[in-house]
């Protein structure tokens, strides 16, 4: 049988999504050694995307199949009673016998958070990224138009070598401002490798006049990385949402 479900998680502890044969501490291990414990039998998870060490998600989608006929429900509550405390299960399901969660997916969220101001945010410093400087959101939606479309974001890829496409398309960035707090969101159909956290630096450097909104043009058509922003931290960065047909 195969299953669907939704899964929550702060990224603060652990190494990323990846299974690591040098660590425990990694999303999709923990989910494995739950899940074959339950099952009797090696379980193997598929998650929407790979998210980076200290990246949280409120909704990353995950696949998997079980031999045994289990119910939606009881994989539920067996997960969430054994799963450490910085990881919840929202819903399972019966998924399509095809269905992958990666392979299918169609559209992702993410959102990145910013703490605009000298003093530190006390209570939210595993979830946002301080920028003591003040930003020009303005500048930033400026020049976050001229990001989105379908483009080559080779700029914004940390990775040196290529196997496959780096074209993508992202339908939206939106920014919004709540006093000090600023939020970042990504919604398109894939992102390359630190993608999302690039896009953001490039953003910030936007927003701090050390980029014009003009310019972003000349970043992707250069498809270099050196071209582009900083690298934000991991912190700042959620997978909101996953979305398929």
């Amino acid at each position: 049988m195969n299953y669907q479900a939704v899964i929550q998680y702060e990224g603060t502890r652990y190494r990323g999504w990846q299974v690591q044969g040098n660590t425990e501490h990694t999303i999709q291990g923990k989910l494995e050694a739950l899940l074959s414990r339950m099952e009797g039998d090696p379980v193997e998870v598929h998650g929407s995307g790979r998210t980076d060490a200290g990246v949280h998600a409120a909704g990353q989608v995950i696949s998997f199949r079980c031999g045994k006929k289990t119910s939606p429900e009881e994989i539920r509550s067996y997960m969430n009673r054994y799963l450490p405390e910085d990881m919840a299960v929202l819903s399972v399901e019966e998924a399509a016998p095809r269905f992958h969660a990666r392979l299918n997916a169609v559209r992702k969220t993410y959102v990145y958070r910013i703490w605009n101001s000298e003093i530190n945010h006390v209570f939210g410093r595993r979830f946002l990224t301080k920028v003591e400087e003040p930003l020009d959101v303005s500048a930033m939606e400026k020049a976050a138009v001229r990001l989105c479309g379908t483009h080559d974001y080779r700029a914004f890829c940390s990775l040196k070598r290529f196997k496959k496409s780096t074209v993508r398309t992202v339908q939206e960035i939106r920014i919004t401002q709540d006093g000090p707090r600023i939020e970042l969101s990504f919604t398109g159909d894939g992102f390359l490798y630190h993608m999302v956290r690039i896009l953001t630096g490039t953003l910030v450097e936007a927003g701090l006049g050390l980029r014009t909104p003009e310019s972003m043009g000349a970043i992707l058509k250069s498809r270099d990385r050196a071209n582009a922003g900083r690298l934000m931290p991991p912190e700042g960065l959620m997978l909101m949402k996953v979305e398929y047909e």
